[in-house]
């Protein structure tokens, strides 16, 4: 089995004994060596090559986004996971760690005092990604998830009357290059669900919506879906359209999670299914697991458009990578692609 090298690097003796220990306890990692700075980290890197870096964000002598600048200079392809605290402060400095490169974020468990307890929140969070992350880079020729182009009998003529757009590991960067692509005139409501604990997506919104022609906000429970206005799903509830006398509303509850994630991209695309038909557009981005899938699945079902992201420019092809595979998808394409296929589809659509 190959062993997946793995940087450690976090100011805290606590906490570095709770990572390394949680890691430790996986037969295909290995703790290639642990960092206690930026400076440490960034020396190691060059010296260990690992295949995974875990960075802390606030340390001395130079912090996890400095010590990021610097791997990424020299290493733009090791994947590099933010170890943060699930603060203002901590979702604030992650967003920035996530818009200067860095793959993916964990957050750190609130009381370290519980060894135990400390240890299987890491692992449960930290574990996956890794592999993910890894197996990238480990990847064999052949071994990529094959596409299956969608084939429909007919043609669709419904206009499309919303955007649903679903994503993960990745997704944040990913948002940041799609939302500003799209035209204030586009003419129909765009719904998010991006994996994301709470304070996370409301930050993640406030940013977006200074780069986007479009309102980027948090959703909130009973509002209005308005053209021209994006609502992102707020961390830790799931995100239900319904139809009611006045329109499409939305409706925010902490039901159970689905694919282990709350907000979960398949009850958005399901809440779709009778709300819209075949007048919904989704989008699954780049992002871990399978979430999405079943949801997009049933809206293909009613005749929907369904396009996702293609594996060159996803961090992980996970998402995006599960729907393409079941032959769901209408198109796969590069991230820089996708906005104007989106603007294309919709204007044509409601044209017709």
């Amino acid at each position: 089995m190959t062993q997946i090298r793995v940087l450690v690097v976090d100011d805290s003796a606590v906490v570095r004994r709770l990572v390394t220990t949680a890691l430790r306890g996986a037969s295909d990692i290995e703790v290639a060596g642990v960092a206690r700075d930026g400076l440490e980290a960034v020396r190691m890197v060059d010296e260990l090559r690992p295949d995974v870096v875990t960075l802390d964000i606030e340390m001395p002598h130079l912090d996890g986004l400095g010590a990021l600048t610097r791997i990424r200079d020299k290493h733009p392809r090791l994947p590099v996971i933010m170890f943060s605290t699930l603060t203002q402060r901590g979702a604030t400095a992650t967003l920035d760690a996530l818009s200067r490169g860095a793959s993916d974020y964990v957050t750190k468990p609130s009381n370290t005092g519980q060894i135990a307890d400390g240890i299987a929140a890491i692992r449960d969070q930290l574990v996956p990604r890794i592999r993910a992350l890894a197996g990238i880079r480990k990847l064999t020729p052949g071994t990529s998830v094959p596409v299956v182009r969608r084939e429909r009998a007919r043609p669709v003529v419904a206009p499309v009357s919303a955007l649903l757009i679903g994503c993960s590991t990745g997704g944040p960067d990913a948002l940041a290059r799609l939302l500003p692509r799209l035209p204030a005139d586009l003419g129909v409501p765009v719904l998010v669900v991006q994996h994301m604990p709470p304070v996370f997506t409301s930050l993640l919104a406030q940013r977006l919506d200074k780069l986007a022609a479009l309102s980027v906000r948090e959703a909130s429970d009973g509002e209005p879906v308005r053209a021209g206005e994006v609502l992102i799903a707020p961390g830790d509830l799931h995100l239900r359209l319904r139809r009611s006398a006045l329109g499409v509303r939305v409706g925010l509850d902490q039901g159970p999670q689905e694919n282990f994630c709350r907000p979960a991209v398949d009850v958005l695309f399901r809440s779709a299914v009778d709300v819209y038909g075949a007048g919904a557009l989704a989008a699954v981005l780049t992002g871990m697991g399978q979430d999405g899938l079943a949801g997009a699945r049933e809206l293909a079902a009613t005749g929907a458009r369904i396009v996702v992201q293609d594996e060159d420019s996803s961090v992980v092809w996970g998402m995006p990578g599960a729907v393409a595979g079941a032959g769901l998808a209408d198109d796969v394409l590069p991230l820089d692609q996708l906005a104007g296929r989106i603007v294309a589809t919709v204007r044509r659509s409601r044209a017709a």
